[in-house]
């Protein structure tokens, strides 16, 4: 039996001015959301850039957000490794406790 995919519903959102209907399966609230955030960082730029054309926004909004995802990416990876240490240390506790109790 084949796993059924998720009806995708139609959600209108307005980013720079443009609306735009968009697909998801998921909460549409979260859509509206994005879009917003997206909207308000185009304006932000567009504001401290007057005579950028939308194309000049969009891309410096990309940038902007890719800026922000290689920070978090490397907070994770460092987040991971100090887990990964933590995790070691305390299985040579626990293997030096139950060693002990022998």
């Amino acid at each position: 039996m084949a796993a059924s995919t998720p009806e995708k519903r139609p959600v209108r959102v307005t980013i720079l001015s443009q609306s735009y209907t968009l697909l998801t399966a998921g909460d549409p609230r979260e859509v509206e959301e994005l879009a917003r955030y997206l909207d308000d960082l185009m304006l932000s730029i567009a504001a401290k850039s007057p005579n950028a054309d939308s194309t000049r926004i969009a891309v410096l909004a990309c940038m902007h957000l890719a800026d922000r995802l290689h920070n978090l990416e490397q907070d994770l990876n460092q987040l991971k490794a100090r887990v990964d240490r933590k995790s070691e240390e305390f299985a040579g506790l626990l293997q030096q406790a139950l060693e002990g109790g022998e």
